[in-house]
C-alpha cells in the first residue's frame, strides 16, 4: 500500500502507548496514555479499552506504525508484552485501522543516529563514573541514548518533549516519513 496523508505512529509496552500523529508528514498531536491493572489480563482489558477510545477520539486514522516487539531475556516479560500488543493491534482492528506496518527498534534508531553506542562512547561513560557494575552502566548507556532520542526530536520538530516513550512514538514517526516503503 502506498504512503498514506495521515498515521499515528506508536511505542507500546505493558502499561502504556506513546504516539504520534502525522498529517502530510507534519507531527499534529503527540502523548502517551497509561493504564494499570492487578493481572496481565487486567492490563489487556485496558489497553484494548484505552487504545479503542484513542481511535474513536482521532477519528478515521487508517494506518498505524508501530515498534516492533524484540527479543528479551526474560520470557515472562515477552510473554506480558506479547499479550498487551496483541489487545492493543486488536484495538486497533476493530477501531477501523485498515493497515499496521512495524519499524524493528534498531532500524529508527540508527535512521536517527542513534544506534547502539560505539566502544569510545561506551568507555567514556566509564570514565565519567568508574567502579560501577555492568549492570550500572547498561542502565546508564540506555539512559543516555534515551535523552540523545528526546535531544533529536526536540531539535528537529521544535518540540519539549521530555518523556522518552513520547520521544521514541515520535522517532518511529519520523522514521517511517522518510523510510516507508520498509516497514513490515
Amino acid at each position: 500500500m502506498e504512503k498514506t496523508n495521515r498515521f499515528v505512529s506508536i511505542d507500546a509496552n505493558s502499561t502504556s502507548i506513546a504516539f504520534a500523529v502525522w498529517m502530510h508528514d507534519s507531527l499534529t498531536s503527540y502523548g502517551k496514555i497509561s493504564w494499570a491493572g492487578k493481572t496481565n489480563y487486567e492490563k489487556v482489558q485496558q489497553a484494548s479499552q484505552v487504545v479503542r477510545d484513542f481511535f474513536n477520539y482521532y477519528g478515521d486514522m487508517d494506518t498505524v506504525v508501530i515498534e516492533h516487539t524484540v527479543f528479551m531475556n526474560s520470557p515472562k516479560t515477552a510473554a506480558d508484552l506479547a499479550l498487551v500488543q496483541g489487545a492493543i493491534l486488536g484495538a486497533m482492528s476493530i477501531s477501523g485501522v485498515r493497515e499496521i506496518k512495524s519499524t524493528n527498534p534498531i532500524a529508527w534508531q540508527t535512521f536517527i543516529k542513534n544506534g547502539r553506542l560505539t566502544t569510545p562512547e561506551k568507555q567514556l561513560i566509564r570514565n565519567e563514573f568508574p567502579g560501577k557494575s555492568d549492570a550500572w552502566y547498561k542502565n546508564k548507556e540506555r539512559d543516555f541514548r534515551k535523552n540523545r532520542t528526546i535531544e533529536f526530536v526536540n531539535k528537529r520538530y521544535n518540540k519539549t518533549i521530555t518523556d522518552n516513550d513520547v520521544a521514541d512514538a515520535v522517532g518511529i514517526g519520523h522514521y517511517a516519513i522518510f523510510n516507508w516503503e520498509k516497514l513490515g
